[in-house]
């Protein structure tokens, strides 16, 4: 039967509505998107997407601003794009900022739909993702835009924890804009499409007299290798979505189930892992390549690759299980622990720990980084979150110790003190107070000082220092580490050890305690 002709008349209208909206900003405003590199918001969406899974939501608002010319605008979908979908079977709330629509700038309107989408995934417990391309607060609405971005800041905090929540920045991102992604799980940014800043170029001149680009504001390099704002960057807008789909892959849907396991892969790589690890303990090397002959197919994903690079996070598999590893990297300042890599690492668990993500921690570490800055910049209260952060968590922790494990750097490497459950060490661990050296220095300063022949004494005294104290059979005896494995038994003990903690359960949340206080 064919529909009366009233009702073929209403179809053809909300068909032409609805083509209508989706053109968005229109023809020259799209070409406009695609010549600068980008794709529009709803390409960004079909693409993230799987196919025909898309569902958009609250296509027809409008914004109800009479002020300043703007009772004559028509904004389509106010200038963002709202639904659900599947990416790779995984159901996710989505929305796309639309920058061909007012520049994707954000009033009463657009923050309401934002906020449906983050409380609709709060409520059905799966991640939200944003791709955010916007020119920042709607100036015409005033303090409703203002009012817009506090509903989306305190919903942010409300699914901390409880949902992944990712933020792509795939455009600009100014003022009071940049808060929702810092309040996001992570952050990937396009590199010269994408800016982030609190204050642009002129009001920073304005304010300062400093004259800077907004790549040096806000680009990526800013912050993806001093700011540690931004936990992936990527080429373009297609890598982007690519490496959403990625990061996602090992993550649970919320905060009560587990990761989704995978087939088991062997490793790629190889390479024997005692050819990679140096005996002299003075030496570098890149604990990449021992993490890569230790994981799934040897695929790690990093995070915050060129930020503090002397600690390296990010996610792996083993056995088919998603893992987070956090490693020292000896490669960088020795590996040591200073203010950057202690707020990279302490972030990066408490995400797993929220999310049933089991803890793998690779340490070759010589101790907490010793200077005046990092004194003066608070290494004290930053590492702190370090020995807060693993304490918290509950998740299953495992510990290798690779190499050196100084003072209280070593407890700050997820040591059995602070909770772990298995702790492994190679014959190449040394565990002490402090380096062979240094000790030696401090117990026979006064008889080296006396000595016709100090260096000769000085090396006596060390190797029988590292006979007697810095080495892994001591630890092991006192019950600080439950076996010295050999190089090549790495992955196996992992394998076991993820296994038997797959049903680990701590309840440690004291009804008298709201939450703890971390040193932030």
């Amino acid at each position: 039967m064919t529909p009366e002709v009233g009702m073929q008349v209403k179809i053809d209208e909300l068909r032409t509505a609805l083509i209508n909206i989706r053109a968005g900003g229109g023809k020259e405003r799209v070409q406009k998107q695609h010549e600068s590199g980008k794709l529009t918001a709803r390409e960004r969406i079909t693409k993230l997407c799987d196919e025909g899974s898309f569902v958009e939501v609250g296509a027809l608002v409008q914004h109800r601003c009479d002020d300043l010319g703007m009772e004559k605008r028509e904004l389509p979908a106010d200038g963002v794009v709202t639904g659900y979908c599947t990416i790779e079977g995984q159901g996710v709330f989505v929305y796309s900022q639309d920058f061909t629509v007012m520049g994707g700038s954000v009033g009463e309107k657009h923050a309401e739909k934002i906020c449906r989408i983050i409380e609709l995934a709060i409520q059905t417990m799966v991640p939200v993702i944003g791709l955010n391309d916007s020119a920042g607060a709607r100036i015409q609405e005033g303090v409703d835009s203002l009012s817009g971005y506090g509903k989306i800041f305190y919903r942010n905090v409300k699914a901390s924890g409880v949902i992944p929540q990712i933020t792509a920045i795939m455009g600009p991102c100014a003022g009071g804009a940049v808060y929702s992604p810092a309040l996001t799980d992570f952050i990937i940014m396009v590199d010269k499409t994408s800016h982030m800043f609190v204050t642009g170029p002129a009001v920073t001149k304005a304010a300062t007299g400093q004259i800077a680009s907004m790549e040096e504001l806000g680009g990526t390099d800013v912050h993806s290798r001093m700011s540690g704002v931004a936990d992936l960057t990527v080429r373009d807008d297609e890598e982007c979505i690519q490496k959403i789909k990625k990061l996602l892959s090992y993550m649970p849907a919320n905060n009560k189930e587990a990761p989704s396991k995978k087939d088991a892969l062997p490793p790629s790589n190889i390479g024997k892992i005692e050819e990679i690890i140096p005996t002299n303990p003075k030496k570098g090397y890149d604990i990449r390549k021992l993490i890569e002959c230790v994981v799934d197919g040897s695929k790690f994903l990093e995070i915050k690759p060129r930020f503090a690079s002397n600690l390296i996070i990010g996610f792996a598999r083993i056995n088919g299980n998603a893992i987070g590893i956090i490693a020292n990297q000896p490669r960088f300042l020795a590996g040591c622990l200073d203010v950057d890599s202690s707020d990279k690492g302490a972030r990066f668990i408490r995400f797993c720990d929220a999310f049933n993500i089991p803890i793998f921690t690779f340490v070759d570490v010589s101790g907490f980084l010793p200077g005046i800055n990092q004194e003066q910049g608070g290494i004290i209260r930053h590492g702190a979150k370090m020995l807060y952060a693993y304490s918290e968590s509950t998740v299953p922790k495992v510990t290798i110790i690779v190499r050196k494990a100084y003072g209280g750097a070593y407890l700050a490497m997820c040591s059995k003190d602070l909770g772990a459950d298995f702790v492994y060490a190679l014959p190449t661990a040394e565990i002490a107070v402090m380096g062979p050296e240094g000790a030696v220095d401090f117990i026979y300063g006064h008889e080296l000082r006396e000595s016709q022949d100090p260096d000769i004494l000085r090396e006596e005294k060390t190797k029988e220092y590292r006979k007697m104290i810095a080495n892994p059979y001591r630890a092991a005896a006192r019950g600080f580490i439950d076996a010295v494995i050999e190089p090549d038994q790495i992955r196996q003990h992992l394998v076991k050890a993820v296994r038997i903690l797959s049903e680990k359960h701590v309840e440690t949340r004291l009804k008298c305690k709201k939450h703890g206080n971390i040193p932030l």
